[in-house]
């Protein structure tokens, strides 16, 4: 069995489809929220660079982190193709070091929750803070977990593209509310053009988040951002949420004080 961050090109199948959306939102997101001209961006934890692409191709100028070299050398091949440029860095999330301030960054889809202690998810918060400008914006997804949260939870779905039919199995293999951390096992198979199979599991541990909890880790930082709104998984810039315990699939644009 493969890893799945090993194929950045089956990763991005599965993802592709909610690019347009939130990179609406984040303009959308820049022009309600944002002080002065938005255009140098961060992503910390990019993987394989759909939306660092995306934005790249829309003017503005980009940098991708992330631990992966695979993702990134598969971004750099995309960017290439498409004729874009972006920087690159393969480091830590919780320790990037940059000469010159960001305006925004934006970090979504659970990434953030692969920092799985609160020493590094506030490393990171604090981290990003130290990056962007007075004002700077950083717009952060990740799910919540309901009370009743069902710890035996299982996801299934396809993506299709150039020939290629990727199908994915996500399964919660193991929960631990008291430690706060949930173990997910992603399961690919990917059928080709050519009649070839190929089979790709990974099992990863990510952090759990009630709203409560998600509240409190905020109020850390709450010296370095304001929570300047509150939106879910939709990206409907209209359609702020309540930070309570229906706030499933969390979207935050957090403004740096």
């Amino acid at each position: 069995m493969a890893s799945w961050y090993d194929h950045p090109q089956y990763f991005d199948m599965v993802f592709r489809d909610e690019t347009a959306a939130e990179v609406r939102f984040f303009e959308q997101a820049f022009s309600r929220f944002g002080d002065g001209k938005i255009v140098r961006l961060l992503e910390p934890g990019c993987g394989s660079g759909r939306l660092v692409a995306e934005m790249a191709a829309k003017g503005y100028e980009l940098t991708g982190v992330d631990l992966s070299q695979p993702m990134l050398d598969y971004l750099g091949r995309r960017l290439r193709r498409r004729g874009l440029c972006a920087e690159l860095r393969c480091e830590d999330m919780t320790a990037m070091q940059f000469e010159e301030a960001f305006d925004a960054a934006f970090c979504t889809f659970n990434t953030f929750r692969h920092l799985v202690d609160e020493q590094a998810a506030l490393m990171h918060l604090r981290n990003v803070a130290s990056l962007l400008r007075p004002g700077g914006l950083y717009i952060l997804g990740f799910h919540l977990i309901p009370l009743d949260a069902d710890p035996e939870c299982t996801e299934r779905w396809k993506a299709k593209h150039a020939g290629t039919t990727v199908h994915v199995t996500l399964k919660v293999i193991d929960f631990d509310r008291k430690k706060r951390r949930e173990m997910l096992r992603v399961a690919v198979k990917a059928e080709k053009k050519s009649g070839s199979v190929e089979r790709i599991r990974s099992e990863f541990p990510l952090r759990i988040y009630t709203p409560a909890q998600a509240k409190k880790l905020l109020a850390k930082v709450s010296d370095l951002y304001e929570i300047a709104g509150i939106y879910d998984f939709d990206y409907d810039i209209d359609e702020e949420r309540e930070f309570d315990n229906d706030l499933t699939d969390a979207l935050f644009v957090l403004k740096r004080r």
